[in-house]
């Protein structure tokens, strides 16, 4: 019984580390422009207000009124530029336009060339998080063999346990490859 508690707990923690690396996934998914507007898309760019380092959602209310449109309202009209120059910096291939109340940062319909990038772009970040996975299940079969080396795993158990473990992996794999084709095909929808 001892060793199927052990088994449950190796499989519990590969579940969740390999959760975390999807969720990871589907964070850095975000931050890959598409030709839509989205709010993710300034996210980590740090403003300079007051000497210090602060996030643009900090400082200011941010809305998407239209696909192709980012309104950027800050709570304090003095750190207007100090916004601009932030994202004009942040070298995401965006030109926002301050009016003296509020930033309007058009997002450019992408070129053709610019989409099989980012599709590129997006295979690559996907590869990563599938090594990532990888490794969580070499962790995880790692650990199951030191329990049989203990003797508190039979072999056949081990076994049993590391197709389990790889069932887990195949399963968040297939995860991954499911987000990359939904965010493919949003990068190309013209």
């Amino acid at each position: 019984m001892a060793g199927e508690e052990e088994v449950e707990l190796v499989l519990d923690e590969c579940r969740e580390a390999m959760q975390k690396t999807v969720d990871n996934y589907t964070h850095a998914l975000i931050k890959v422009r598409t030709g839509r507007a989205s709010t993710a898309l300034l996210d980590g760019i740090m403003v300079n207000y007051f000497d210090t380092p602060t996030p643009i959602k900090q400082l200011a209310g941010l809305s998407v009124p239209d696909p192709r449109m980012i309104v950027i309202s800050p709570f304090d009209k003095a750190c207007l530029s100090d916004v601009e120059r932030a994202i004009q910096s942040a070298n995401l291939g965006l030109t926002p336009a301050n009016d003296g109340r509020v930033i309007r940062v058009p997002i450019p319909p992408l070129t053709e060339d610019r989409r099989k990038d980012l599709v590129r772009q997006v295979k690559k970040i996907a590869e990563e998080h599938r090594v990532g996975l990888r490794d969580g299940r070499r962790e995880a079969i790692t650990l199951l063999k030191d329990l049989e080396k203990e003797g508190a795993l039979p072999k056949d158990d081990c076994r049993r346990a590391e197709k389990s473990v790889q069932d887990v992996t195949d399963e968040f794999v297939a995860r991954i490859d499911e987000l990359t084709a939904q965010k493919e095909k949003e990068v190309l929808e013209v």
